[in-house]
C-alpha cells in the first residue's frame, strides 16, 4: 500500500502546482531558438527599426519554438477582440507544445503592475492581447529591453527593439492620443486572423526581427 500512496502524493503535487518538473521556470537555462526557417516571402530586406512589413500568407508556418519555450499571456480587458486573442494564443502554445502562463491586469489600474507581473516570471516572450494595454506598454517597455513583447491586435506608435506588434487592417489601435475609429474594427477580429498573427509575430520575433509591425492582410 506505501507505493501507491506516494504516487498518488506525487499526482496531488503535480495537479497542485498546475504544472510538472519540465514547466519549472525557476532554474536558469539559455532561451531555446527557432525550429525551422522562414518562407521566402516573410521579408525581403532587413528590416529598419519601426518598419512594417506585409509578410506572403503562410511564409511563417515552418517556424515553431524549440521544446521549452516559455510565453506569458498578458490580458486586459473582456470584450470579444480580447478574448478571440487570448483563444487563440492558448491554442497556439497547447498545439506547439509552449510552457504558458497567464498574467490578467484587472483595469486601468492595474495595467502597468500587471505588465510589472509578466516581467517578473522571466519567459522568453512576453503576448499582450487588449487595446487598453498599448499605452501602459508605450511607457514601461522602452526601460526594459532585455525582455521581448509581442503585441497582439495593435501597436505601439514607436516602438523599441524588444517590441514587435502582429496586426491587420482594423486592428491597428496605437493608443488613446490617436483616433481609434481610424484604427480599430472590432468585426476584424476573427480566429482565422488571431491565429495567424500569432504564429506570423512569434516566427518574426524568433528570427531576431524585431521592433516592427507585422501587418497581415
Amino acid at each position: 500500500m506505501r507505493v501507491p500512496a506516494a504516487g498518488a502524493i506525487a499526482a496531488i503535487a503535480v495537479l497542485l502546482s498546475g504544472c510538472g518538473p519540465a514547466d519549472d521556470w525557476s532554474g536558469p537555462r539559455a532561451a531555446p531558438g527557432a525550429v525551422g526557417t522562414l518562407a521566402p516571402g516573410f521579408v525581403t530586406a532587413p528590416p529598419t527599426p519601426e518598419a512594417t512589413i506585409t509578410p506572403s500568407p503562410g511564409s511563417w508556418d515552418g517556424v515553431h519554438p524549440a521544446p521549452g519555450y516559455r510565453v506569458v499571456l498578458l490580458t486586459a480587458g473582456d470584450d470579444a477582440p480580447t478574448k478571440t486573442l487570448a483563444d487563440a494564443v492558448t491554442g497556439w502554445a497547447e498545439a506547439e507544445d509552449v510552457s504558458l502562463k497567464t498574467v490578467t491586469a484587472t483595469g486601468p489600474d492595474d495595467y502597468v503592475p500587471g505588465i510589472g507581473r509578466a516581467m517578473d516570471l522571466k519567459p522568453d516572450l512576453i503576448i499582450a492581447a487588449g487595446n487598453g494595454l498599448v499605452d501602459p506598454l508605450a511607457l514601461v517597455t522602452a526601460n526594459h529591453l532585455d525582455q521581448q513583447f509581442l503585441v497582439l491586435g495593435a501597436e505601439l506608435a514607436e516602438p523599441t527593439e524588444n517590441v514587435t506588434a502582429a496586426n491587420w487592417p482594423g486592428a491597428s489601435f496605437r493608443g488613446e492620443g490617436l483616433d481609434m475609429s481610424s484604427f480599430f474594427d472590432a468585426a476584424s477580429f476573427t480566429p482565422a486572423r488571431a491565429a495567424a498573427a500569432v504564429r506570423a509575430g512569434v516566427a518574426s520575433v524568433l528570427n531576431h526581427l524585431t521592433g516592427i509591425v507585422v501587418r497581415l492582410p
